[in-house]
């Protein structure tokens, strides 16, 4: 049982209140044309703003100019970056770990970004990288069989490998296989349930009555990979700080983390939380994978992205095109726009289309054009890719053994 004080701390973590924005682990909307109060969402959850001095650090401790996903403020908010940073800068040892909740057959893109963003985390920082498929999360949240989703499971994991992960550095799992294999990862579990109550529980996630007893228990296992004691064989028995890049609705889980981890005397994992993809038809909501027409899949076709872009993506354009011409268009609402902040790289190329679409200079279709042209041959590479990883590819990352990297 939690001592009084921290059923205090714990009970401060609500997720949601009577603001428009609504963000948690499984409700993700505004009411806001322009989308979320990401700065609202910074005060409100107690994090801390990624600010020029951070990445003017990070691209000192890395030598590596900033990732456009960093420049541009699609990571915008942190825990702790600055303790990962002197650990790097002293030479001392951490490690990476995200993850995915399956519930479709293939990623969209919004999917990407967290994982985009962690390969070059992996890459210019040298560590190894975890990454937790939680295919029991699904069954318990959705109405699917715990046989469908593992299946979904492997299939995304070929998708994250495709990516460009290093095998030798890479380790992922999806909890119904692999708890059972690792009884130090279940004995995490436990240490971490005994520290939060029901009513702490109930407090954070919003849980209720009726809920089944396996969404109160599964925090624990999204918190448990962020302690290296979870995962002897590739630690030993090291204790090793973990950096969690994910998208900032999963901050609830490990702002419980980070207080069972004083707790358990281990070291608070940090984060780096990214905005929202939004969806096609506007940025109130984020990217779907249970809403074909409102996301652009890994595994759509040339023509399928051009369809869904033209027809659905959001215009911040006027009704006309002679009052475009006058007015300009609003890059704040457009979703095409948007898609190119989060995958276009060539930041002058991006100046030139929001000057050019706000004056009225640039139409509607021509952004939707260059959105389209940006995307296609991303998704067509990542596809190519992607035929390359076969179940022996994939066996290669889930084999449970030592990651190369070195702990002294």
């Amino acid at each position: 049982m939690a001592d009084s004080t921290t059923t205090e701390k714990l009970q401060e973590l609500v997720v949601n209140d009577d603001d428009d924005d609504v963000v948690d682990p499984w409700n993700v909307s505004s009411k806001s044309e322009k989308g979320f109060d990401y700065d609202k969402l910074i005060k409100k959850f107690g994090s801390s703003k990624i600010d020029d001095e951070l990445i003017a650090r990070f691209e000192k401790v890395t030598g590596q100019k900033a990732h456009h996903l960093l420049r541009r403020g699609i990571f915008f908010s942190h825990r702790d970056m600055h303790t990962i940073l002197n650990l790097k800068e002293a030479g001392k040892p951490f490690y990476l770990y995200t993850g995915r909740g399956p519930s479709s057959e293939s990623l969209h893109i919004g999917h990407m970004i967290p994982f985009m963003f962690t390969k070059w985390l992996q890459d210019v920082f040298d560590v190894p990288l975890i990454i937790q498929l939680t295919d029991d999360e699904k069954a318990l949240w959705k109405d699917i069989k715990v046989e469908e989703a593992i299946k979904m499971a492997h299939n995304n994991a070929k998708d994250i490998i495709a990516v460009g992960f290093d095998p030798e550095k890479t380790f992922i799992f999806n909890d119904l296989d692999f708890i059972g294999q690792c009884p130090a990862f279940y004995q995490n579990m436990v240490r971490i349930q005994k520290c939060v109550n029901y009513n702490q529980a109930k407090s954070i996630f919003g849980f209720g009555d009726s809920d089944v007893i396996g969404k109160i228990t599964f925090p624990s296992i999204e918190a448990a990979p962020a302690f290296s004691t979870s995962f002897p064989f590739i630690f030993g028995k090291k204790i090793v700080p973990a950096l969690v890049p994910c998208a900032i609705d999963q901050d609830p889980y490990f702002r419980m983390t980070r207080d069972v981890a004083s707790r358990l005397k281990l070291p608070k994992p940090a984060l780096i939380h990214s905005t929202f993809l939004p969806a096609l038809q506007g940025a109130q909501h984020k990217m779907s994978a249970s809403d074909q027409n409102s996301s652009i899949f890994l595994n759509d076709t040339p023509k399928q992205i051009k369809n869904k872009i033209n027809k659905y993506a959001f215009s911040g354009g006027q009704a006309t095109v002679e009052e475009h011409r006058e007015k300009g268009g609003n890059t704040a609402v457009d979703i095409s726009f948007q898609y190119l902040q989060f995958f276009m790289e060539d930041d002058d190329r991006i100046a030139e289309i929001k000057k050019s679409y706000e004056s009225g200079e640039m139409l509607t279709g021509e952004l939707k054009k260059a959105a389209i042209d940006t995307i296609t041959p991303i998704i067509t590479e990542y596809q190519a890719r992607r035929a390359g990883v076969t179940d022996e590819v994939m066996q290669q990352f889930f084999k449970i053994r030592k990651l190369k990297y070195s702990y002294e």
